[in-house]
C-alpha cells in the first residue's frame, strides 16, 4: 500500500498505518543496520572520541532511525501544502536562530509527503523526500541535546532520479533490491537545541556541477543554495506551519483492518493530516490608512520576524499573496513601486 493509490482522508491515514508497520519492521532488520553503517561511513559519520564512544554514537543513531517509525506521532502532509513547504523551506536562513525544546509538536514524529518534494544536493545529484523523521536526543559524553533528523526517500518513486539509479545499481543483484522497506535513508542532520545555529556551509563557495534535471511539475529544494540541509530547512518549516492558522490538522478515523494492524504492530494509529486551511476574508479597517494602494500585486511568500510576549524571537510564515483593493488593475513585474496619499 502506498500514498499513490489513495486520495481521501481515510485512505492517507490508512497508508500511514501500512507504511509505519512496514518501516519498523525493516528498520529492525539486518540488512538495514548494515545499510546505516554503510551510510555513516560514507557520510564520514564520526564522533572523534575513540571506538568505544563510536560505537555507541553508531548504536544512538541507529535507534534514532527505528524509534520514529514505532513510537513517533505520525503526520500526513496533504499535497496542497507541499508548495507551500517548499517555498517556506527554500526561502529559510537559521543562521543565528536558538531553537528551543519545544518547537516541535512532538518528541518524535514522522512526516510523510504523499507528494514528494525533491532535492538537488551540492553535487548536482536529485533525490525524492518521502517522509522525514525527528527524534529529540541527549548526549551523555557532550551533555548537548538536539533534533536528531532523517530523511528519506519513496523507494518506488517513477519520478525519482536516485530511484532510478538505484535500480541500475540493483539490477545484477534482485535479491538484495527485495530487502529494502518503502523508504530509503539518504540523508541526515542534526539541530542542537539552545544554541544558536551556525550555517553547515556557505553556498558561495559551491564549485560548478552538472545539475541533474529535476521531475517535471515537482518542487525541487536547491541545497546549494541554503546554509542548512534541505531536510533541516522543510522540516523547520512544517513545524511553524502547522501551528499557525494557514493549516488545519485532521484526525481522519481508521477503518476496522488498518486500526487492528496499528494495534498489533503496537504504533500509535491517531494520524494527523495537516491541510490548508481555508481562509475568510478580511474585515475592512475602521481608522482611515495613512495610504491606499490603486493597483494589485504579487507579494511572495516570506517568512516574518516577531517576538512573543516573554521576548523570545520566532517566525510566522507569510504565503504569497496578492496585494491591494478588489478591482484595481493587476501589475506583474520583477518590481512594483506605489506611492500614493
Amino acid at each position: 500500500m502506498t500514498f499513490r493509490s489513495e486520495s481521501t482522508l481515510a485512505g492517507y491515514a490508512r497508508a500511514a498505518v501500512d507504511l509505519r508497520a512496514r518501516m519498523t519492521d525493516y528498520t529492525r532488520t539486518y540488512f538495514a543496520q548494515q545499510y546505516l553503517t554503510a551510510f555513516l561511513s560514507g557520510a564520514g559519520g564520526t564522533t572523534g572520541f575513540g571506538p568505544d564512544i563510536e560505537a555507541r554514537a553508531a548504536d544512538a543513531f541507529r535507534r534514532a532511525a527505528h524509534q520514529p517509525w514505532q513510537d513517533g506521532e505520525p503526520y500526513v502532509l496533504a499535497p496542497a501544502m507541499t508548495a507551500i513547504i517548499a517555498a517556506a523551506a527554500q526561502a529559510l536562513d537559521l543562521t543565528g536562530d536558538t531553537v528551543s525544546d519545544d518547537i516541535a509538536p512532538s518528541d518524535a514524529g514522522v512526516l510523510f509527503l504523499p507528494e514528494p518534494l525533491y532535492e538537488r544536493g551540492v553535487h548536482g545529484q536529485v533525490t525524492s523526500i518521502g517522509a522525514i523523521t525527528w527524534a529529540k536526543f541527549h548526549n551523555t559524553t557532550t551533555g548537548r541535546t538536539g533534533w536528531w533528523i532523517t530523511g528519506w526517500a519513496d523507494r518506488d518513486d517513477p519520478l525519482d532520479p536516485a530511484a532510478a539509479r538505484r535500480r541500475r545499481q540493483l539490477a545484477e543483484a534482485p535479491e538484495l533490491a527485495t530487502q529494502f522497506g518503502p523508504y530509503v535513508l539518504n540523508s541526515f542532520a542534526e539541530i542542537p537545541i539552545g544554541v544558536p545555529l551556525t550555517a553547515t556551509r556557505d553556498p558561495a563557495e559551491t564549485a560548478d556541477q552538472d545539475w541533474e534535471t529535476a521531475p517535471d511539475g515537482r518542487f525541487c529544494i536547491d541545497e546549494s543554495s541554503l546554509r542548512t540541509r534541505a531536510i533541516t530547512a522543510v522540516l523547520y518549516a512544517f513545524w511553524r506551519i502547522q501551528d499557525q492558522p494557514l493549516a488545519t490538522v485532521a484526525r481522519p478515523p481508521l477503518d476496522r483492518s488498518a486500526r487492528r494492524r496499528a494495534l498489533r504492530a503496537n504504533l500509535s494509529h491517531d494520524t494527523r493530516l495537516v491541510m490548508l486551511r481555508r481562509t475568510k476574508p478580511i474585515d475592512e479597517p475602521t481608522s482611515e490608512p495613512k495610504w491606499r494602494y490603486r493597483v494589485r500585486f504579487l507579494v511572495r511568500g516570506h517568512w516574518r520576524r516577531l517576538t512573543n510576549a516573554d521576548g523570545q524571537p520566532y517566525r510566522i510564515w507569510i504565503n504569497a499573496h496578492i496585494k491591494g483593493p478588489d478591482g484595481a488593475p493587476l501589475i506583474l513585474g520583477e518590481t512594483v513601486s506605489v506611492l500614493a496619499r
